[in-house]
């Protein structure tokens, strides 16, 4: 903002707190009145009157109680914003005069109550006609121009409650945030899962390969981890007998920012005894295609792709109606990549140096955590560096390296890989599923392997967990589970380009003093 607009917006909020002095003269409630009784909505009122003609309003006398946010002021009218929506409140000459004298004029960003009959203006529209009215909070600040917004896409962030007083879009978004978390657990609750809570302070932070933010309780004298996630406590569940688990969750994970990344994120993750990845596969794809049809009212979601000034140049249409691909990560590979090796792909451990020059080929980078790289860690960033970002429409990918899959079940067949998969669109990774691994002793030799990774200076390696693998020594059934990304699918849904714009409020960077 420039000095002049600084200067600017400071003059207009010292001219709105004169006014609140006045305010508070003439208000035994201090200027905060807290007795107004909003009895209707704006959407309501809109629903089952809006098609009335204005003959028939006119006869009526109902009396109706609305109240909002003043978003614009017409002449006489005044257009207020409820949580449902918007209508219009008329004020004639002797209502403007008694406002005026009362509270020094409405400004826009004012909070009223208002009570009277409803009409129809020449334009059609519907509009309360005040009767009675109070002014239930004065803003002190303006707010951003109409036709502009909030042209700082920072300060849009940061100031989200700005963002979504003149937004209707980022609104919406977030109200289909919450019925997509709401269908998720009515999808699964029917399914007789049942939803519990597990720890999100952990003195071993495992479940994920990620780095965790740390802590330190004082009064138990022990560092603490903030929870990366909640698979190894919802597995103890199962050996504990609760069959059918899920936890929607707050997880928090020490990595670097982007659009598809942020520090605190949500995911549902869910457990199922008896079940293999399979059955998981399955029920995700009737679980996508429901909440599409049940949320959005179809099958096909649609993305766009903005150039800098936010035109769109492409469109792009996802379809959950029908069967999602499924591949193995080789095949997806070959499928992608120009020219590779497929002996080499198919036979890595035999093949280990040849891999390693494809991986440099496509683009692999070397790091010092490279140095213990095996077969299955080359074929996954192959993986990454060529296939990933072309899986468009809805596809599982399966046949995890178990090298890059510490809790999943190897498979019978070929102990190489595991019986994982993760779920793409739109080249993002939504989901990560498998068959459990319920080998205690296998499950304590892959911990000690991610520990030779971290003391080999791969910090998002998991950590050793002996009570984890002593309740594994108790008995886990045949189990598989998943993790959805919340935050991922709710920008898949509401077509929105990065991960902030789907979370209320984001992590920023702190504004220097």
């Amino acid at each position: 903002m420039t000095d002049q607009a600084n200067q600017d917006e400071n003059k207009l909020i010292a001219e709105r707190r004169g006014k609140l002095v006045k305010i508070r003269e003439n208000c035994p409630a201090n200027g905060h009145p807290n007795t107004f009784n909003r009895k209707h909505y704006a959407a309501d009122l809109q629903a089952k009157h809006g098609e009335k003609d204005k003959e028939t309003l006119e006869a009526e006398t109902a009396e109706y109680s609305i109240a909002g946010r003043v978003m614009a002021k017409r002449g006489p009218f005044l257009v207020l914003q409820d949580m449902t929506g918007r209508i219009q409140a008329y004020a004639h000459k002797t209502v403007q005069k008694d406002i005026k004298e009362r509270w020094g004029t409405l400004d826009i960003g004012d909070i009223i109550g208002v009570t009277g009959t409803l009409h129809m203006s020449g334009k059609g529209d519907l509009y309360v006609n005040m009767d009675k009215y109070e002014l239930l909070t004065k803003s002190l600040r303006p707010l951003p121009e109409k036709f502009h917004g909030l042209s700082d896409v920072e300060t849009k962030y940061r100031q989200r409650y700005v963002d979504m007083i003149i937004n209707e879009d980022t609104r919406n978004t977030f109200k289909i945030r919450s019925k997509i978390v709401d269908g998720i657990r009515k999808f699964l609750t029917e399914r007789d899962f049942m939803e519990v809570e597990t720890p999100m302070l952990q003195t071993i932070p495992g479940g994920a390969s990620a780095k965790p933010f740390e802590t330190y309780h004082n009064a138990l004298d022990i560092q603490m981890y903030m929870r990366i996630a909640p698979e190894l406590y919802l597995k103890r569940l199962v050996v504990g007998g609760f069959e059918k688990v899920f936890e929607i969750n707050r997880n928090f994970r020490n990595e670097g920012l982007s659009t598809r990344h942020n520090p605190e994120f949500t995911m549902i993750e869910f457990y199922q005894a008896y079940a293999d990845y399979h059955d998981l596969m399955n029920l995700t794809e009737e679980m996508l295609r429901t909440l599409a049809e049940d949320v959005m009212g179809t099958s096909v979601i649609r993305n766009t792709v903005k150039n800098a000034d936010g035109e769109v140049i492409e469109e792009k249409f996802y379809d959950f109606g029908q069967p999602f691909a499924r591949l193995s990560m080789v095949d997806a590979i070959l499928k992608y990549g120009k020219d590779l090796d497929e002996n080499i792909l198919r036979n890595p451990e035999e093949n280990l140096e040849g891999l390693k020059a494809m991986a440099k080929s496509v683009g692999v980078k070397e790091t010092d955590a490279s140095k213990v790289w095996g077969a299955g860690k080359y074929i996954c960033e192959i993986f990454e560096e060529v296939a990933e970002h072309m899986l468009d429409q809805p596809t599982f990918i399966t046949e995890y390296p178990w090298e890059v899959s510490p809790l999943a079940r190897r498979n019978d067949e070929n102990p190489f890989i595991t019986d994982r998969f993760e779920f793409f669109v739109g080249g993002r990774e939504l989901a990560n599923g498998f068959s459990e691994l319920n080998d205690a002793e296998d499950q304590a030799a892959r911990f000690q392997n991610q520990v030779a990774g971290k003391d080999a200076g791969d910090d998002e390696a998991m950590h050793y967990d002996a009570d984890y693998i002593q309740a594994l020594e108790y008995g886990l059934p045949p189990t598989a589970g998943e993790g959805i990304g919340i935050d991922r699918l709710v920008m898949l849904f509401t077509d929105s380009p990065t991960i902030k714009d789907v979370i209320l409020f984001p992590h920023m960077r702190p504004l220097a003093e």
